[in-house]
């Protein structure tokens, strides 16, 4: 009898072997399918970025071109493997899962294989949760603010184009020119936040907050669906959330290809490396003659810095009275008249339509429009400037030549921000929206920034944990942090309505 069992369980056994392997075949298929679509998801960002790093024309470390190319075509033919095992499986064909087992197995290797490869093509991607692109004075603001907000070691970094961490740019124009040695502003000094009466946050200072500070580095290409930036050198930034604080180049006349206006000696004033020629080229051509192009700040500041270091000086502007868009014609005046007072001419209605160089190429003579040719040892130009946004064409929303963002500057890409220079934003005391070239504007957006991305990040764990003694929803938070601006924003009326469409614009 218990033979007659064995011989039954063993026939069982016999029979239902294959049947047990197949189940068995169908369970591992269908793991390793998403262990498949996982790697092949993996595979597929690594690839964009190494496609996004290749159009920058970037073949640096140990990233060879045709290698690299090699290794996206197979990579398509990995893709398009894989869709043929893909559609054979949705045919829900039981034997057709069982024997493409094995080839999703070898796939699954395969992938992992192109993966490391990959990787190794990339280098080492720097990874961190916040990144701000452009190292002036918003960045700086922006990180005493992330500080203050709570911040851990690592997440933050600044990539700058300058070699030197943020400083308080409009000294640039005022004390850095003087001319006496032991009075005149140098770093450390003025690195932010001096500016506005807070600690001055030197290079030690990032360190011990442990915030990055990759300086001497250009962002060439930018991806924001991919959430990757690429530097001129190749190197691979990824974020979570991005700050966009790259500020304004200068308007240069060689951009209307003036002619002459190559011509050496010829400054523009925006970074501390204008600024160190700028003071060579005083104290080479001291007690010449400077002709300022241009009456707004810039013009203003360097024409009363180049007075005081003795030169003979001009401005040239084609308006009607200096600073039109912040004076009214009395307060312009009052200034003119000081200004003339002090020695320095003043030239209105014309501009400068060439400039005459010596043998040497160092200009000599600026021509104006009216026909007069004045003498010119030294030219400044100051004649405004442009937002930085070509990194983000097409990618996010533009408005009166800025990026668009809203009351948070929130742009139209989630988990990107954009401050200074660079935002147009919502101004409700105007009822509508602004791009503000102006120190404190850097400073004020940037810190409402991040404080609308902490505000962002404890909603989103709130709701996360569903906590019902808090109880504040998204719209209740973003309630809470526009009634405090406003609250900050109301303090600034009175200064508002009194000079009027005056830099002192934010609603803070």
């Amino acid at each position: 009898m218990a033979s007659s069992f064995n011989f039954v369980i063993g026939s069982a056994k016999f029979i239902f072997a294959p049947i047990e392997r197949c189940l068995n075949c169908k369970r591992n298929f269908d793991e390793n399918m998403k262990v498949l679509q996982k790697l092949l998801k993996e595979l597929n960002t690594v690839k964009e970025v190494i496609e996004l790093r290749l159009s920058a024309e970037i073949h640096g470390g140990t990233m060879q071109t045709e290698e690299v190319k090699n290794w996206l075509d197979d990579v398509q033919r990995i893709k398009t493997e894989i869709e043929i095992i893909e559609r054979k499986a949705k045919e829900k064909k039981f034997l057709s899962r069982v024997f493409l087992g094995k080839m999703v197995e070898e796939k699954v290797v395969e992938l992992k294989a192109f993966l490391r490869k990959g990787k190794a093509f990339l280098g080492m991607v720097k990874s961190f949760k916040y990144i701000i692109v452009g190292g002036g004075v918003a960045a700086g603001y922006a990180a005493r603010e992330f500080d203050r907000q709570g911040l851990k070691p690592g997440q933050l970094a600044i990539i700058s184009k300058e070699a030197v961490a943020p400083y308080e740019r409009p000294t640039l124009s005022k004390g850095y020119l003087n001319p006496n040695p032991k009075a005149a502003a140098r770093l450390p000094e003025f690195h932010v936040c001096v500016g506005s009466g807070g600690d001055r946050l030197l290079p030690d200072w990032y360190k011990e907050k442990g915030i990055q500070l990759i300086l001497g580095t250009e962002i060439v290409k930018v991806n924001l669906a991919l959430k990757t930036l690429v530097s001129a050198a190749g190197e691979i930034f990824k974020f979570q959330t991005l700050i966009i604080a790259t500020g304004s180049t200068v308007i240069r006349l060689t951009d209307f290809q003036v002619e002459g206006a190559d011509a050496k000696n010829m400054f523009y004033l925006r970074e501390l490396e204008d600024a160190d020629k700028l003071v060579e080229s005083i104290k080479m051509k001291k007690y010449g003659k400077a002709v300022i192009i241009g009456g707004g700040y810039i013009g203003l500041e360097v024409a009363a810095a180049m007075s005081i270091n003795d030169f003979d000086v001009t401005m040239v502007y084609p308006d009607p009275w200096c600073m039109p868009r912040l004076f009214t014609p009395t307060m312009a005046a009052f200034y003119e008249s000081y200004y003339e007072n002090k020695g320095i001419k003043i030239i209105k209605g014309t501009v400068s339509v060439g400039f005459n160089a010596n043998a040497n190429g160092e200009v000599k003579g600026v021509k104006l429009k009216d026909g007069r040719v004045l003498e010119a040892d030294i030219v400044v130009v100051g004649v405004g400037a442009r937002p930085l946004t070509a990194l983000f064409k097409g990618q996010l929303e533009e408005d009166k030549g800025g990026i668009k963002t809203d009351g948070f500057f929130k742009t139209s890409m989630p988990g990107v921000y954009a401050v200074g220079d660079v935002a147009t934003f919502p101004i409700k005391l105007y009822n509508e929206m602004r791009r503000v070239e102006h120190v404190d504007h850097a400073r004020k957006s940037a810190k409402h920034a991040v404080k609308a991305i902490k505000a962002n990040e404890t909603e989103t764990t709130i709701h996360y944990h569903r906590s019902q003694n808090l109880g504040l929803t998204g719209s209740k938070m973003e309630r809470l942090l526009e009634l405090s601006l406003k609250v900050g924003h109301l303090k600034k009326t009175r200064l508002l309505q009194k000079f009027q469409d005056s830099i002192l614009h934010l609603r803070t």
